[in-house]
């Protein structure tokens, strides 16, 4: 993941300098909680600061808000590119990057400084050309050239100038300032602490799900994330396969990567929300780009959704249920049970006993065989929902060994 993280950076480099140079790079203004992003930033650099010996420094005026409004992709991209820089030239000493407000104009001042190589003087001039690096840049054979032209670039397109000042052995200082908007902490949408999904609530339709997606690999990793929790799945490895399963199929909702052979995503999901049965089926795109305005051109192709790879697991379940009202139960909080069924729920070999010797042999065989899904549908027959649940957290954990011996030791007890 790492590694294709890397490559993608590369690549989105590349891609964000030609949309520059193309004039068509836009604002995505958003409101965000500022000071996470300087945590998060911090904490992402100070493992590297550590495994190189190097004191890393975030410091910020009392004065500077919390919430704030304005491109946070970008702010990160601008930050993320400095600091890196800073760190491959900075060989002792440290980094460190100070924040301060001018209340005069609303703009919030960043200073990245470095006890690093330096910039010669006669290299200041080119610093900010694309794919051009100073000597010191080449000798770490590092990097493509782009990271600090479409910083500045960024930087003024919100509303800044960015500048530098360096000497050679004592180290560099980046400086710029951009526009912002102060917001309330309530117009700030904050991520729910994750729960993992251990099941689906009782008493729902069986939803049938198809995943379009020319990458087997990619197909496979939506099938064996919802296979386990009762799903009826299709698959298709192009646009013009989904059309003819949706024709016939109607599923539910459709997975749909956007860029296929024989037919891609965009003319795929035109075509079923064309018709009136396509109005009903939710259509969720997939799409490896980070560009913002990618979901646009998503959106206006009929997409109900769009989520971007590598997805969560749990970003997965959250679109179900804001598109198709899927219920589940969470591992720490089992909502199809009572709170006194919870209290008396006990995964103890004699509650296992209270079921039959056939449904027991055939659990027990199933888990020898380390088959899930046909576990998982024994499970399912089980008439005490608390029971279920317990045995099919134990299954998608692959807690195979505590499931045999509780198996065994239950056909002991009934025995």
């Amino acid at each position: 993941n790492r590694s294709g993280e890397h490559l993608l950076t590369l690549i989105n480099n590349v891609l964000d300098l030609s949309k520059i140079e193309a004039g068509r790079t836009t604002l995505n203004e958003q409101n965000f909680d500022l000071y996470r992003l300087l945590d998060d930033l911090e904490d992402m650099f100070q493992l590297r600061a550590d495994d190189k010996h190097l004191q890393l420094l975030f410091e910020r005026t009392t004065d500077i808000p919390q919430y704030v409004r304005t491109d946070e992709v970008k702010l990160r991209q601008i930050l993320i590119n400095l600091l890196n820089n800073a760190l491959k030239f900075t060989k002792q000493g440290g980094i460190s990057l100070r924040i301060g407000k001018n209340s005069e104009e609303s703009k919030l001042i960043f200073e990245i400084e470095d006890t690093g190589d330096g910039i010669a003087p006669d290299e200041l001039d080119s610093l900010f050309e694309a794919f051009v690096q100073t000597k010191t840049g080449q000798q770490a054979q590092e990097g493509t050239g782009l990271g600090l032209p479409i910083s500045r670039q960024f930087v003024q397109l919100m509303g800044g100038e960015m500048m530098v000042s360096s000497q050679v052995g004592k180290g560099t200082i980046f400086k710029f300032a951009i526009q912002v908007s102060i917001v309330a902490a309530g117009d700030v949408k904050t991520k729910q602490a994750t729960r993992r999904v251990i099941a689906l609530a009782p008493n729902q339709p069986r939803y049938r799900i198809l995943i379009v997606d020319d990458k087997w690999n990619n197909r496979q990793l939506l099938l064996r994330l919802l296979n386990p929790f009762g799903f009826e799945l299709k698959e298709a490895s192009n646009g013009q396969e989904a059309l003819d399963i949706w024709k016939t199929w109607q599923p539910h909702l459709i997975w749909m990567d956007m860029r296929m052979p024989v037919m891609d995503g965009y003319e795929t999901t035109q075509k079923i929300k064309a018709t009136t049965q396509g109005q009903a089926t939710a259509v969720i795109a997939l799409t490896a780009s980070v560009l913002e305005e990618e979901r646009a051109v998503v959106l206006s192709a009929g997409c109900d959704d769009f989520m971007r790879k590598p997805f969560r697991e749990e970003d997965i379940f959250d679109a179900m249920n804001k598109h198709l009202g899927v219920r589940y139960i969470y591992e720490d909080n089992q909502t199809s049970t009572t709170p006194t069924e919870a209290e008396q729920a006990e995964l103890t070999p004699a509650s296992l006993a209270t079921l039959s010797s056939d449904l027991l042999a055939n659990l027990r065989q199933a888990t020898l065989e380390l088959d899930l899904q046909s576990l998982l549908t024994f499970i399912k027959q089980i008439q005490n929902p608390t029971l279920a649940n317990a045995l099919a957290e134990l299954a998608n954990q692959f807690q195979y060994d505590q499931l045999l011996g509780l198996i065994e030791q239950a056909e002991t007890v009934e025995a």
